[in-house]
Protein backbone atom coordinates (compact mmCIF):
# COMPACT_ATOMS: atom_id res chain seq x y z
CA UNK A 1 0.00 0.00 0.00
CA UNK A 2 1.14 3.40 -0.94
CA UNK A 3 1.24 5.82 2.13
CA UNK A 4 -1.94 7.74 0.73
CA UNK A 5 -3.53 5.02 0.67
CA UNK A 6 -2.67 3.84 4.01
CA UNK A 7 -4.52 7.36 4.64
CA UNK A 8 -7.66 6.48 2.86
CA UNK A 9 -7.66 2.65 4.83
CA UNK A 10 -7.95 4.88 8.32
CA UNK A 11 -10.30 7.00 7.13
CA UNK A 12 -12.22 3.93 6.21
CA UNK A 13 -11.83 2.77 9.75
CA UNK A 14 -12.38 6.32 11.59
CA UNK A 15 -16.07 6.30 9.74
CA UNK A 16 -16.90 2.62 11.03
CA UNK A 17 -15.86 4.17 14.27
CA UNK A 18 -17.98 6.78 13.89
CA UNK A 19 -21.22 4.75 13.30
CA UNK A 20 -20.44 2.61 16.59
CA UNK A 21 -18.05 -0.09 16.35
CA UNK A 22 -15.18 -0.69 18.86
CA UNK A 23 -11.91 0.79 17.34
CA UNK A 24 -10.14 -2.57 17.57
CA UNK A 25 -13.71 -4.21 15.84
CA UNK A 26 -13.34 -1.78 12.95
CA UNK A 27 -9.81 -2.44 12.96
CA UNK A 28 -9.93 -6.22 12.40
CA UNK A 29 -12.70 -5.71 10.36
CA UNK A 30 -11.00 -3.62 7.64
CA UNK A 31 -7.96 -5.97 7.86
CA UNK A 32 -10.36 -8.90 6.97
CA UNK A 33 -11.52 -7.22 4.32
CA UNK A 34 -8.10 -6.15 3.09
CA UNK A 35 -6.40 -8.87 2.49
CA UNK A 36 -3.33 -7.59 0.28
CA UNK A 37 -2.33 -5.26 3.28
CA UNK A 38 0.64 -6.37 4.67
CA UNK A 39 1.82 -6.34 8.41
CA UNK A 40 3.66 -3.22 8.25
CA UNK A 41 0.71 -1.53 6.25
CA UNK A 42 -1.80 -2.86 8.96
CA UNK A 43 0.62 -1.16 11.85
CA UNK A 44 0.76 2.32 9.97
CA UNK A 45 -2.77 2.55 9.56
CA UNK A 46 -3.59 1.60 12.78
CA UNK A 47 -0.90 4.50 13.93
CA UNK A 48 -2.91 6.60 11.97
CA UNK A 49 -6.20 6.47 13.58
CA UNK A 50 -4.75 5.58 17.14
CA UNK A 51 -2.96 8.69 16.52
CA UNK A 52 -6.43 10.76 15.63
CA UNK A 53 -8.14 9.23 18.95
CA UNK A 54 -5.16 10.58 20.88
CA UNK A 55 -5.81 13.77 19.43
CA UNK A 56 -9.61 13.68 18.10
CA UNK A 57 -10.15 17.43 19.29
CA UNK A 58 -7.25 19.10 17.95
CA UNK A 59 -7.68 16.75 14.54
CA UNK A 60 -11.01 18.01 14.10
CA UNK A 61 -10.48 21.46 15.08
CA UNK A 62 -7.48 21.66 12.13
CA UNK A 63 -9.90 19.56 9.98
CA UNK A 64 -12.85 21.74 10.25
CA UNK A 65 -14.64 18.30 10.74
CA UNK A 66 -15.83 15.08 12.46
CA UNK A 67 -15.80 12.69 9.47
CA UNK A 68 -12.79 10.25 8.85
CA UNK A 69 -11.09 12.48 6.14
CA UNK A 70 -11.41 15.93 8.13
CA UNK A 71 -9.89 14.07 11.41
CA UNK A 72 -6.88 12.69 9.36
CA UNK A 73 -6.45 15.80 7.49
CA UNK A 74 -6.22 17.90 10.55
CA UNK A 75 -4.26 15.23 12.36
CA UNK A 76 -1.54 15.07 9.34
CA UNK A 77 -2.00 18.77 9.18
CA UNK A 78 -0.79 19.19 12.79
CA UNK A 79 2.02 16.67 12.50
CA UNK A 80 3.43 18.86 9.73
CA UNK A 81 2.78 16.06 7.14
CA UNK A 82 2.89 17.01 3.25
CA UNK A 83 -0.79 16.44 2.41
CA UNK A 84 -0.38 17.30 -1.34
CA UNK A 85 1.59 13.89 -1.45
CA UNK A 86 -1.12 11.81 0.05
CA UNK A 87 -4.16 13.31 -0.94
CA UNK A 88 -3.68 12.84 -5.20
CA UNK A 89 -6.62 10.80 -5.66
CA UNK A 90 -4.62 8.37 -7.50
CA UNK A 91 -5.16 4.55 -7.19
CA UNK A 92 -6.19 4.29 -3.58
CA UNK A 93 -5.10 7.51 -2.31
CA UNK A 94 -8.03 10.40 -1.12
CA UNK A 95 -9.00 12.93 -2.96
CA UNK A 96 -7.21 16.12 -3.24
CA UNK A 97 -7.98 19.23 -0.72
CA UNK A 98 -10.93 21.38 -1.36
CA UNK A 99 -9.53 25.14 -1.35
CA UNK A 100 -11.82 24.91 2.11
CA UNK A 101 -9.69 22.20 3.50
CA UNK A 102 -7.14 24.03 2.75
CA UNK A 103 -7.96 26.97 4.87
CA UNK A 104 -6.69 25.73 8.18
CA UNK A 105 -7.86 27.55 11.47
CA UNK A 106 -5.35 29.10 13.60
CA UNK A 107 -4.53 26.90 16.30
CA UNK A 108 -6.86 26.38 19.20
CA UNK A 109 -7.48 28.34 21.88
CA UNK A 110 -9.95 26.50 24.09
CA UNK A 111 -7.77 24.82 26.49
CA UNK A 112 -9.46 21.45 26.46
CA UNK A 113 -9.65 21.38 22.89
CA UNK A 114 -5.66 22.13 23.78
CA UNK A 115 -5.22 18.97 25.85
CA UNK A 116 -7.73 16.89 23.95
CA UNK A 117 -10.06 16.48 26.67
CA UNK A 118 -13.82 16.51 26.78
CA UNK A 119 -15.05 19.90 28.44
CA UNK A 120 -16.55 17.77 31.88
CA UNK A 121 -13.15 16.17 31.97
CA UNK A 122 -10.70 19.05 32.70
CA UNK A 123 -11.93 19.80 36.18
CA UNK A 124 -11.17 16.20 36.83
CA UNK A 125 -7.47 16.27 35.81
CA UNK A 126 -7.05 19.79 37.40
CA UNK A 127 -8.46 18.29 40.91
CA UNK A 128 -6.34 15.14 40.90
CA UNK A 129 -2.99 16.57 39.01
CA UNK A 130 -2.93 20.65 39.96
CA UNK A 131 -0.18 21.97 38.17
CA UNK A 132 0.51 18.92 36.10
CA UNK A 133 -2.66 18.34 34.69
CA UNK A 134 -1.78 20.17 30.86
CA UNK A 135 1.57 17.74 30.99
CA UNK A 136 -0.35 14.82 31.97
CA UNK A 137 -2.45 15.72 29.03
CA UNK A 138 -0.08 16.92 26.82
CA UNK A 139 1.59 13.31 27.13
CA UNK A 140 -1.78 11.25 27.21
CA UNK A 141 -1.63 12.10 23.35
CA UNK A 142 1.32 11.00 22.02
CA UNK A 143 2.22 6.70 21.69
CA UNK A 144 3.02 4.85 24.83
CA UNK A 145 6.15 2.82 24.99
CA UNK A 146 6.53 -0.90 24.51
CA UNK A 147 7.66 -2.24 28.05
CA UNK A 148 9.02 -6.07 29.18
CA UNK A 149 9.09 -7.54 32.55
CA UNK A 150 12.14 -9.92 33.26
CA UNK A 151 11.46 -13.38 35.02
CA UNK A 152 13.74 -12.66 36.84
CA UNK A 153 12.67 -16.85 38.24
CA UNK A 154 13.91 -17.67 35.24
CA UNK A 155 16.49 -14.89 34.10
CA UNK A 156 18.36 -11.87 34.95
CA UNK A 157 18.01 -8.44 33.16
CA UNK A 158 21.11 -8.51 30.89
CA UNK A 159 20.85 -12.29 29.68
CA UNK A 160 17.01 -11.23 28.77
CA UNK A 161 18.10 -7.86 26.55
CA UNK A 162 20.66 -10.21 24.97
CA UNK A 163 18.21 -13.05 24.47
CA UNK A 164 15.66 -10.43 22.94
CA UNK A 165 18.57 -8.88 20.93
CA UNK A 166 19.12 -11.88 19.20
CA UNK A 167 15.45 -11.55 18.06
CA UNK A 168 15.99 -7.98 16.87
CA UNK A 169 14.44 -6.68 19.86
CA UNK A 170 16.40 -3.69 21.33
CA UNK A 171 15.82 -3.08 24.95
CA UNK A 172 17.11 -0.36 27.67
CA UNK A 173 16.93 -0.76 31.65
CA UNK A 174 13.85 1.13 32.68
CA UNK A 175 14.20 3.23 36.38
CA UNK A 176 10.63 2.44 37.51
CA UNK A 177 11.19 -1.45 38.13
CA UNK A 178 14.32 -3.62 38.40
CA UNK A 179 12.63 -5.83 36.34
CA UNK A 180 11.61 -3.15 33.23
CA UNK A 181 12.99 -2.78 30.30
CA UNK A 182 11.91 -0.42 27.37
CA UNK A 183 11.48 -1.46 23.77
CA UNK A 184 13.66 0.48 21.32
CA UNK A 185 13.51 -1.44 18.54
CA UNK A 186 11.82 -4.18 16.64
CA UNK A 187 8.42 -3.87 19.04
CA UNK A 188 6.42 -6.09 16.47
CA UNK A 189 9.23 -8.77 16.79
CA UNK A 190 8.41 -9.35 21.08
CA UNK A 191 5.56 -11.84 19.97
CA UNK A 192 7.47 -14.29 17.94
CA UNK A 193 10.91 -13.72 20.21
CA UNK A 194 12.17 -17.05 22.01
CA UNK A 195 12.62 -14.88 25.00
CA UNK A 196 8.80 -14.40 25.03
CA UNK A 197 7.22 -17.52 23.72
CA UNK A 198 9.59 -19.20 26.25
CA UNK A 199 8.27 -17.12 28.83
CA UNK A 200 12.01 -14.95 29.88
CA UNK A 201 10.11 -11.96 29.17
CA UNK A 202 6.34 -10.73 29.59
CA UNK A 203 4.67 -7.26 28.00
CA UNK A 204 4.17 -5.54 31.41
CA UNK A 205 3.95 -1.71 32.03
CA UNK A 206 7.11 -0.48 34.01
CA UNK A 207 5.05 1.54 36.13
CA UNK A 208 2.22 -2.00 36.65
CA UNK A 209 5.70 -3.54 37.60
CA UNK A 210 6.63 -0.91 40.02
CA UNK A 211 3.31 -1.27 42.25
CA UNK A 212 3.72 -4.89 42.32
CA UNK A 213 7.79 -4.74 43.38
CA UNK A 214 6.47 -2.54 46.63
CA UNK A 215 4.61 -4.86 47.98
CA UNK A 216 5.59 -7.27 50.92
CA UNK A 217 6.89 -10.57 50.25
CA UNK A 218 6.13 -14.73 51.15
CA UNK A 219 2.56 -15.01 52.17
CA UNK A 220 -0.41 -16.31 51.02
CA UNK A 221 -1.88 -13.86 48.20
CA UNK A 222 -4.95 -12.84 46.28
CA UNK A 223 -5.30 -11.16 43.27
CA UNK A 224 -8.64 -10.58 43.96
CA UNK A 225 -9.53 -8.68 40.22
CA UNK A 226 -6.74 -10.35 38.14
CA UNK A 227 -8.61 -9.99 34.52
CA UNK A 228 -5.71 -11.28 32.31
CA UNK A 229 -3.28 -12.22 35.13
CA UNK A 230 -0.52 -9.54 34.81
CA UNK A 231 0.08 -8.87 38.05
CA UNK A 232 -0.61 -11.96 39.26
CA UNK A 233 2.64 -13.48 37.38
CA UNK A 234 4.54 -10.50 38.08
CA UNK A 235 3.71 -11.61 42.03
CA UNK A 236 4.49 -15.48 41.64
CA UNK A 237 8.44 -14.71 40.59
CA UNK A 238 8.83 -14.39 44.67
CA UNK A 239 8.70 -18.40 44.84
CA UNK A 240 7.99 -17.51 48.63
CA UNK A 241 4.74 -16.28 47.81
CA UNK A 242 1.35 -18.55 47.16
CA UNK A 243 -0.74 -16.84 44.77
CA UNK A 244 -4.12 -17.37 44.32
CA UNK A 245 -5.82 -15.31 41.26
CA UNK A 246 -9.53 -14.45 41.07
CA UNK A 247 -11.93 -12.25 39.24
CA UNK A 248 -15.68 -11.76 39.01
CA UNK A 249 -15.84 -12.63 35.34
CA UNK A 250 -13.46 -15.97 35.23
CA UNK A 251 -13.46 -15.91 31.31
CA UNK A 252 -11.20 -12.94 31.81
CA UNK A 253 -8.79 -15.51 33.65
CA UNK A 254 -8.78 -17.77 30.44
CA UNK A 255 -5.14 -17.04 29.21
CA UNK A 256 -3.77 -17.15 32.57
CA UNK A 257 -2.64 -20.96 33.22
CA UNK A 258 -1.27 -21.43 29.35
CA UNK A 259 0.97 -18.12 30.44
CA UNK A 260 1.95 -19.59 34.14
CA UNK A 261 3.18 -22.41 32.20
CA UNK A 262 5.16 -20.09 30.10
CA UNK A 263 6.72 -18.61 32.99
CA UNK A 264 6.92 -21.77 35.41
CA UNK A 265 4.81 -19.92 37.75
CA UNK A 266 2.04 -21.70 39.64
CA UNK A 267 -0.64 -19.58 40.38
CA UNK A 268 -4.03 -21.12 41.63
CA UNK A 269 -7.45 -20.21 39.92
CA UNK A 270 -10.34 -19.57 42.17
CA UNK A 271 -14.08 -18.22 41.72
CA UNK A 272 -15.70 -16.06 44.38
CA UNK A 273 -16.52 -19.02 46.70
CA UNK A 274 -13.37 -20.37 46.62
CA UNK A 275 -10.97 -17.30 47.35
CA UNK A 276 -13.28 -16.63 49.94
CA UNK A 277 -12.93 -20.39 51.55
CA UNK A 278 -9.04 -19.84 51.58
CA UNK A 279 -8.68 -16.88 53.26
CA UNK A 280 -7.45 -14.91 55.65
CA UNK A 281 -4.32 -14.16 53.02
CA UNK A 282 -1.47 -11.95 53.86
CA UNK A 283 -1.72 -9.95 50.98
CA UNK A 284 -4.81 -9.00 48.81
CA UNK A 285 -4.01 -7.39 45.94
CA UNK A 286 -7.32 -5.27 44.24
CA UNK A 287 -6.53 -3.44 41.07
CA UNK A 288 -9.49 -2.45 40.21
CA UNK A 289 -11.56 -1.64 37.39
CA UNK A 290 -11.29 1.71 36.46
CA UNK A 291 -11.69 4.66 34.07
CA UNK A 292 -8.21 3.74 33.10
CA UNK A 293 -6.83 7.46 32.25
CA UNK A 294 -3.38 6.59 33.30
CA UNK A 295 -3.28 4.31 30.09
CA UNK A 296 -5.45 6.32 27.72
CA UNK A 297 -1.95 6.24 25.13
CA UNK A 298 -3.02 2.78 24.96
CA UNK A 299 -6.18 2.36 24.56
CA UNK A 300 -7.33 6.11 23.97
CA UNK A 301 -10.54 5.25 23.07
CA UNK A 302 -11.86 5.35 26.42
CA UNK A 303 -11.11 9.07 26.88
CA UNK A 304 -14.17 9.81 24.52
CA UNK A 305 -16.81 7.21 25.84
CA UNK A 306 -15.89 7.73 29.39
CA UNK A 307 -19.04 9.47 30.93
CA UNK A 308 -19.81 11.27 34.23
CA UNK A 309 -22.78 8.75 34.70
CA UNK A 310 -20.14 5.44 34.13
CA UNK A 311 -17.63 7.63 36.14
CA UNK A 312 -19.63 7.41 39.02
CA UNK A 313 -20.42 3.60 38.65
CA UNK A 314 -16.98 3.06 38.55
CA UNK A 315 -16.51 4.88 42.13
CA UNK A 316 -19.27 2.88 43.63
CA UNK A 317 -17.72 -0.79 42.09
CA UNK A 318 -14.36 0.20 43.54
CA UNK A 319 -15.79 0.89 47.22
CA UNK A 320 -17.66 -2.40 47.02
CA UNK A 321 -14.61 -4.37 45.96
CA UNK A 322 -12.39 -2.68 48.89
CA UNK A 323 -14.97 -3.70 51.23
CA UNK A 324 -15.38 -7.54 49.97
CA UNK A 325 -11.46 -7.89 50.00
CA UNK A 326 -10.81 -6.09 53.57
CA UNK A 327 -12.70 -8.99 54.89
CA UNK A 328 -10.30 -11.64 53.63
CA UNK A 329 -7.10 -9.89 55.00
CA UNK A 330 -5.40 -11.63 57.61
CA UNK A 331 -5.26 -9.55 61.44
CA UNK A 332 -1.71 -8.70 60.01
CA UNK A 333 -1.73 -8.80 56.24
CA UNK A 334 -1.99 -6.25 53.78
CA UNK A 335 -4.62 -4.39 51.80
CA UNK A 336 -3.01 -3.11 48.46
CA UNK A 337 -5.94 -0.78 45.71
CA UNK A 338 -4.69 -0.17 42.92
CA UNK A 339 -6.05 1.45 39.23
CA UNK A 340 -4.46 2.83 36.69
CA UNK A 341 -6.32 5.83 36.82
CA UNK A 342 -5.58 9.53 36.57
CA UNK A 343 -8.08 10.89 38.79
CA UNK A 344 -8.35 11.49 42.33
CA UNK A 345 -12.20 10.57 42.75
CA UNK A 346 -10.92 6.87 41.95
CA UNK A 347 -7.42 7.15 44.03
CA UNK A 348 -7.21 9.12 47.16
CA UNK A 349 -11.39 9.36 47.14
CA UNK A 350 -11.69 6.03 47.11
CA UNK A 351 -8.88 5.58 50.09
CA UNK A 352 -10.26 7.84 52.12
CA UNK A 353 -14.03 6.65 51.95
CA UNK A 354 -12.84 3.43 52.87
CA UNK A 355 -11.07 4.57 56.01
CA UNK A 356 -14.11 6.51 56.84
CA UNK A 357 -16.39 3.12 56.52
CA UNK A 358 -13.68 1.32 58.23
CA UNK A 359 -12.05 2.24 61.33
CA UNK A 360 -8.91 0.55 62.98
CA UNK A 361 -7.53 0.77 59.15
CA UNK A 362 -4.95 2.91 58.26
CA UNK A 363 -2.39 3.61 55.21
CA UNK A 364 1.00 2.31 55.12
CA UNK A 365 1.91 3.64 51.53
CA UNK A 366 0.67 5.79 49.13
CA UNK A 367 2.15 6.37 45.58
CA UNK A 368 1.23 8.29 42.04
CA UNK A 369 2.96 6.87 38.95
CA UNK A 370 2.83 9.84 36.52
CA UNK A 371 2.45 9.54 32.42
CA UNK A 372 5.36 9.56 31.33
CA UNK A 373 8.13 8.61 28.64
CA UNK A 374 8.63 5.33 30.47
CA UNK A 375 5.28 4.12 31.90
CA UNK A 376 1.88 4.92 32.50
CA UNK A 377 -0.14 6.69 35.35
CA UNK A 378 -0.95 4.36 37.91
CA UNK A 379 -2.14 4.74 42.11
CA UNK A 380 -0.96 2.07 44.41
CA UNK A 381 -2.36 2.43 48.35
CA UNK A 382 -1.37 -0.31 50.96
CA UNK A 383 -3.27 -0.41 54.18
CA UNK A 384 -3.36 -2.23 57.10
CA UNK A 385 -5.15 -2.74 60.47
CA UNK A 386 -4.46 -1.06 63.86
Amino acid sequence: MTPGARVSAAIEVLDAIAEGLAAEQALTRWARQSRFAGSKDRAAVRDHVFDVMRQRRTAAHFGQGEDGRALMIGLLHAQGADLDSLFTGEGHAPAPLTAEEQSFPPAPEDRAVRLNLPDWLLPHFDAALGEGAEATARALQSRAPICLRVNSAKIDVAKAQVMLAESGVETLPNSLADTALTVTEGARRVRNAPAFTEGYVELQDAASQAVVAALPGGGQVLDYCAGGGGKALALAMDPARRITAHDIDPRRMSDLPPRAARAGAEITLADTARAKAQAPYDLVLCDAPCSGSGAWRRAAEGKWTLTQTRLDELTRIQDHILDDAAALVGPKGVLAYATCSLLRVENEDRVEAFLARHPGWRVVEMQRFDVTAEGDGFFAAQLTRD
